[in-house]
């Protein structure tokens, strides 16, 4: 399928600039076992973690997700800003992409948006972004299409085959396919003959260089 130029590339956060992973398990730990329940190990964290906790806590703790809340985010909270690590090349992308002027950057993200928002600014990445949407930003998070409308509002880019949103699981590419956007994964590992079906899947890049190439190769 035809990839056209992008207008605005919309990343995922998590894995895909940055990794927090790290963080991420270490305050599901504490939430599994204040709920009483076996803590995941780290690969079944980076395996599991998809949705954001507004739609999977309920799955994993039912009548306490709402306490189970509380308990993650006070303990990410704690300690995200110290371990926060950028992926390798991420800084350079973003800096790359943003030199070009025309091509509007985004980040929609299942992280709290406020937390999200924070790490940006730590980062001081958020100077490259016309929006950072998180969890609870959107009427529902990804991978619903609001995501995407909230990301691009105000910006002249409608939703379409010319944004591309850029992220490293299947939550990604339906968020994409559901807003009709171009699915591109970053990620080291091929993927799989429909490893994502029914998502759709554009293109896939190794790393953050790949995509720099992809970029150059289609904005010429």
């Amino acid at each position: 399928m035809t990839l056209p130029a992008p207008k605005a590339i919309l990343f995922d956060w998590d894995n895909t600039l940055v990794d927090s992973w790290v963080v991420i398990h270490q305050a599901l730990t504490a939430t599994f076992e204040a709920m009483g329940q076996r803590p995941w190990t780290l690969e079944e964290a980076r395996r599991k973690v998809r949705k954001s906790a507004r739609d999977s806590f309920p799955e994993l703790f039912g009548e306490r997700a709402g306490e189970a809340t509380e308990i993650f985010y006070s303990a990410f909270s704690a300690i995200h800003l110290d371990r926060l690590t950028p992926l390798p090349g991420a800084e350079a992308l973003l800096q790359e992409l943003a030199g070009l002027g025309d091509v509007k950057l985004a980040v929609v993200s299942n992280k709290k948006g406020e937390l999200l928002r924070r790490e940006a600014q730590h980062l001081g990445w958020d100077r490259h972004f016309i929006a950072v949407v998180g969890a609870l930003d959107a009427v529902r998070d990804k991978p619903a299409a609001e995501v995407v409308d909230h990301a691009l509002a105000g910006s002249g880019v409608a939703p379409g085959r010319d944004v591309w949103f850029v992220g490293d699981t299947d939550v990604d590419l339906l968020c994409a396919q559901n807003s009709g956007c171009s699915a591109i994964l970053l990620r080291a590992e091929v993927p799989g003959e429909d490893e994502f079906a029914p998502a759709l899947l554009d293109r896939h890049v190794p790393d953050c260089a790949g995509l720099s190439r992809l970029v150059r190769d289609h904005l010429g």
